[in-house]
């Protein structure tokens, strides 16, 4: 099995349960995770026969656009359509982090981890 990671992918949306927080944004980070077996596309050297990262990018920034009180929320959004979009892949590892949270402290981030069953 191999694995196919898109890193820190940056966004400002308005994602939370604040009224501030859906006025105002806030940047986001993304790291996303996918498990696929990749021989194929290795040997034939060819983008049919593997997992296409711009696809996964667009699926990250179209879900990230809707808005949701929850990261928990748009992280399962994500999961969601990747598996149904992709039937190679076995396993998807999403971070959604919020970058300088209003919750009162000097925070860098908060992050939800999900991973599909």
């Amino acid at each position: 099995m191999s694995k196919i990671e898109l890193k820190n992918v940056r966004i400002f949306t308005n994602h939370g349960c604040l009224t501030e927080e859906e006025k105002i944004g806030s940047d986001y980070l993304v790291n996303l995770a996918v498990d696929s077996n990749l021989l194929a596309a290795a040997q034939s050297d060819n983008l049919v026969d593997t997992v296409d990262y711009v696809t996964l990018n667009t699926i990250i920034k179209e879900e990230m656009a809707v808005r949701s009180k929850l990261l928990e929320t748009v992280g399962h959004r994500i999961i969601t359509r990747i598996l149904e979009g992709f039937s190679e892949i076995t396993f998807v590892t999403v971070t959604i982090s919020k970058l300088n949270p209003p919750i009162g402290g000097d925070v860098e981030a908060v992050s939800v981890t999900m991973t599909s069953a």
